[in-house]
C-alpha cells in the first residue's frame, strides 16, 4: 500500500528514499533549513492544494517537523 504521507513511492530512487539522499548531500545547516521550509510550505497552503482533504498537508507538515525535533534531539545528546 502506498503511504502519501510518511512514504511515498515517488520519494524513492532506487532504494534510498529522496529524504535520505538530500540529508546525505546537504551540511547539517541547509538539511535543517530544508526541513524548516518544508514545514513552513505544507502549512501555508494546507486550505488550498488540497480543498477537499486540507488535512494531507498538515500531516506532510508534521512528518517534516517530526524529522526535524528527532533531528534536534539528536544534537542534544
Amino acid at each position: 500500500m502506498n503511504d502519501e504521507i510518511n512514504s511515498p513511492g515517488h520519494y524513492t530512487t532506487g532504494n534510498l528514499e529522496t529524504i535520505v539522499l538530500l540529508q546525505e548531500s546537504l551540511s547539517h545547516e541547509q538539511f535543517v533549513g530544508y526541513l524548516r521550509g518544508n514545514v513552513f510550505k505544507y502549512i501555508s497552503r494546507y486550505r488550498h492544494k488540497h480543498a477537499e482533504n486540507p488535512v494531507k498537508d498538515l500531516r506532510k507538515a508534521e512528518w517534516y517537523l517530526r524529522r526535524l525535533i528527532t533531528l534536534t534531539e539528536g544534537e542534544q545528546l
